[in-house]
């Protein structure tokens, strides 16, 4: 009994050699090696300056219509419309996408958990 409770906490991962710690570790900051940057920025204002995250992150408000959202009507600001490929809502999409009906026999199946196929 002993030898089995001694077995059953061993480690899955064995490692080599005693645990050492680099006799150096350089902390300076530095461009990740998958990072298409090829230098930091400079600051982060430098860096929100070229940053997108749905669109660019340094626009302000004077940007907007008036200074300030609802500043101006609506018809204001021109058609709204899709762009070539995109789709407002899914009912628009063509019928590759739409959803599918279930027939009975389908909705009989996922209710009974698939039991019914085989009765």
């Amino acid at each position: 009994m002993n030898a089995t409770r001694a077995l059953a906490r061993q480690p899955l991962i064995r490692f080599l050699g005693k645990r050492t710690t680099p006799s150096h570790i350089d902390h300076t900051p530095h461009v990740h090696p998958a990072s298409h940057m090829k230098e930091l920025p400079s600051s982060f204002k430098a860096y929100r300056q070229k940053a997108q995250q749905h669109g660019p992150l340094n626009a302000n408000a004077s940007g907007l219509v008036g200074g300030h959202i609802g500043g101006a009507a609506g018809r204001n600001l021109g058609p709204v419309e899709a762009g070539n490929g995109l789709y407002f809502d899914r009912s628009e999409l063509p019928a590759r996408f739409q959803n599918l009906s279930w027939t009975q026999a389908e909705m009989e199946l996922l209710e009974s958990g698939g039991a019914s196929q085989f009765a």
